[in-house]
């Protein structure tokens, strides 16, 4: 059990989590780019069934997050993460015997529980891995190696799937999955402290809600890139397709190392509302600019806006929580992830059945700007009252 201070963030353990989710984020990178395309043109499904396949994960996911948050500030960070690498492992192998949109729905929701398992366990290691005042930082690092995953994942998915057909990349995610439990289990140790009692950790961490209703709406965004930017990509003549993920994450991953203590140097909500304005600019660019250029620099926009965001979204919630508390809180704040990684392909589906993809991801850019909009008005009069305040 990890009980003593730490005053130095690249310690091994921090070292060996980020190559942890650096193995599970490639994977789940190729599975972002194949699992759109494998049910489009194998299981023959529209927009519609596209956005249903991919939002389909988020509500398993959803409803495990309060639950996973209280196991590991009761039960520890380790076995959940472990058990949720391993169970990722297994379902995505199942892949292999889809034949049809019903059981690829079922999979997914099998992958979202398993899913929560590890995102909550391991974002609330991460905090327990940071010294304090530095939450930022260590999330703008750790991220690194899941933005380099959702980079590098898609474009070799692209190369397994053109040379081999889908079920290369199944089993080549699958094998990631797998060594990253691995890696957990020889190099990962645990970080929770035993609680000061015995009182259980609440499903829903109010002090998270509002901070984490921010980055909901930016996660929303970038769902509806996620899922169908891709597909946007083919249709408005981008061969590489691959390349719009690629621009994405690389941006993300640059600014995330160029300024990995922003977030714990200024207002964290004040430039979390700034990203969200980033991130509704770079889907307005690329729905309503038809080309590759539209795309791509839109994937700019939209990373850039995603780099400031989830740093400054996180380093707002755990300042404002106990060590005891973290695991509620990343909960809480994951739950909002899921609502937007699920309905924001689902709504771009549903209204790019009606109107085609490019309006949809102008659609979707209203929540962000409103959101982003609203937060940066409440905080100046924060602002304002506390300079008025005798």
């Amino acid at each position: 059990m990890a009980t003593a201070a730490r005053t130095s963030l690249l310690t091994p353990a921090f070292v060996a989590l980020a190559a942890v989710d650096l193995l599970y984020f490639t994977a789940a990178g190729i599975m972002l780019a194949a699992t759109p395309l494998f049910t489009r043109d194998v299981l023959g499904a529209g927009n519609a069934g596209v956005g249903v396949v991919v939002g389909a994960f988020g509500v398993t996911t959803l409803l495990t997050r309060p639950f996973a948050g209280r196991a590991t500030d009761r039960r520890g960070r380790r076995g959940l993460l472990v058990v949720g690498a391993g169970a990722m492992c297994v379902l995505t192998l199942a892949h292999l015997l889809v034949d049809s949109v019903p059981a690829l729905v079922a999979l997914r929701l099998l992958l979202g529980v398993a899913e929560a398992l590890f995102i909550v366990a391991g974002f609330a290691a991460l905090a327990d891995l940071a010294p304090p005042g530095r939450s930022g930082e260590a999330l703008s690092l750790n991220s690194l190696a899941l933005y380099l995953g959702i980079a590098l994942g898609p474009g070799l998915g692209q190369i397994l799937i053109e040379a081999a057909g889908f079920a290369a990349a199944w089993v080549a995610a699958a094998a990631l999955f797998g060594v990253s439990a691995v890696v957990i289990l020889a190099l990962v140790p645990e970080t929770l402290e035993e609680p000061e009692d015995a009182t259980p950790s609440a499903l829903v961490s109010r002090a998270a809600l509002w901070p984490a209703f921010l980055l909901f709406a930016g996660v929303a965004a970038t769902g509806g890139f996620l899922g169908f930017g891709v597909l946007h990509a083919r249709e408005v003549g981008l061969a590489a397709w691959g390349l719009a993920p690629l621009v994405f994450g690389a941006t993300v991953v640059t600014l995330r190392i160029a300024f990995a203590t922003l977030a714990d140097r200024t207002e964290p909500m004040r430039l979390a509302a700034v990203a969200l304005l980033l991130d509704a600019a770079g889907l307005v660019v690329m729905g309503a600019v038809a080309s590759p250029v539209g795309v791509l620099l839109g994937a700019l926009l939209l990373g850039i806006g995603s780099a400031f965001l989830t740093p400054a979204v996180f380093a707002a919630v755990f300042s404002r929580v106990a060590p005891a508390q973290r695991g509620s809180a990343a909960a809480t704040t994951s739950v909002l992830i899921d609502l937007g990684l699920s309905g924001g392909p689902l709504v771009v589906g549903l209204v790019a059945a009606g109107i085609g993809l490019g309006p949809a991801l102008v659609a979707i850019a209203a929540l962000p700007l409103a959101v982003g909009g609203i937060a940066l008005a409440r905080q100046a009069g924060r602002k304002e009252a506390v300079r008025t305040a005798p």
